[in-house]
């Protein structure tokens, strides 16, 4: 695709995913995540041509301006689309593939010290919600949504829903039939069985406390009170 589709498809990215959007020039000049996509653009050509420096200086001023930090070596697909975008992360191995949304405060980020792959991998259609941390070479399938605030340290596969800390899958949709399947949750279910014991327990002590009121009312000592 030649840059000028390029830029167009993430120009249609916003009006996608962004109801707020409300014509051309505003996602010109007055969206930060364009503007980033934009910057690194050029620092990811430059690093591919193993220029020093440059790339990460272009990286450190778009993230002045923007409040988004994308490493130059990070790997982005066509119609990418990052909304708000303030404290938005993107790891030096990251790969994102195409039509993928971040809201802000995402971080795609790594545990290893190693020179090796170590961020994630986005596949096509997934968003990501804001606040969700997504850490390690892990993959994320394609069609997937993270919740957000997620905590998310393994492999996702396709077409799942992802919630939680650490991230759970929820549910997966078929996309055949566009149903969705439910999955069980054993962090909730462990939840809602102590919230039942909890109650049963309390519905037992007020149980006892009530027995032992009457106990102490029919008691010899209270009839001898009453007959002085």
């Amino acid at each position: 695709m030649s840059l000028i589709k390029s830029i167009r498809r993430d120009i249609q990215a916003v009006f996608e995913h962004d109801p707020a959007a409300r014509n051309v020039c505003e996602v010109l000049f007055a969206y930060p995540g364009f503007h980033a996509r934009q910057c690194h653009r050029l620092a990811h050509t430059l690093w591919n041509r193993r220029i020093p420096f440059f790339p990460r200086l272009i990286s450190h001023i778009s993230r002045f301006f923007t409040g988004i930090e994308i490493h130059p070596g990070a790997k982005i697909g066509e119609g990418f689309f990052i909304d708000h975008g303030m404290g938005v992360v993107i790891g030096e191995t990251s790969e994102i593939r195409d039509n993928v949304a971040l809201y802000q405060g995402v971080t795609l980020g790594g545990t290893s010290l190693l020179k090796k792959k170590r961020h994630p991998t986005l596949g096509n259609n997934v968003v990501v919600g804001a606040g969700a941390k997504l850490i390690g070479a892990i993959n994320i399938g394609d069609n997937v949504k993270v919740g957000a605030g997620s905590v998310v340290i393994t492999s996702v596969p396709a077409n799942a829903t992802v919630v939680g800390v650490p991230g759970r899958v929820v549910e997966i949709r078929n996309p055949d039939t566009d149903t969705v399947e439910k999955l069980p949750d054993p962090v909730w279910e462990k939840i809602e069985s102590l919230e039942k014991k909890i109650a049963e327990l309390e519905k037992t002590v007020k149980a006892m406390r009530s027995a032992a009121r009457k106990t102490a009312a029919n008691s010899p000592s209270e009839k001898a009170d009453e007959g002085i």
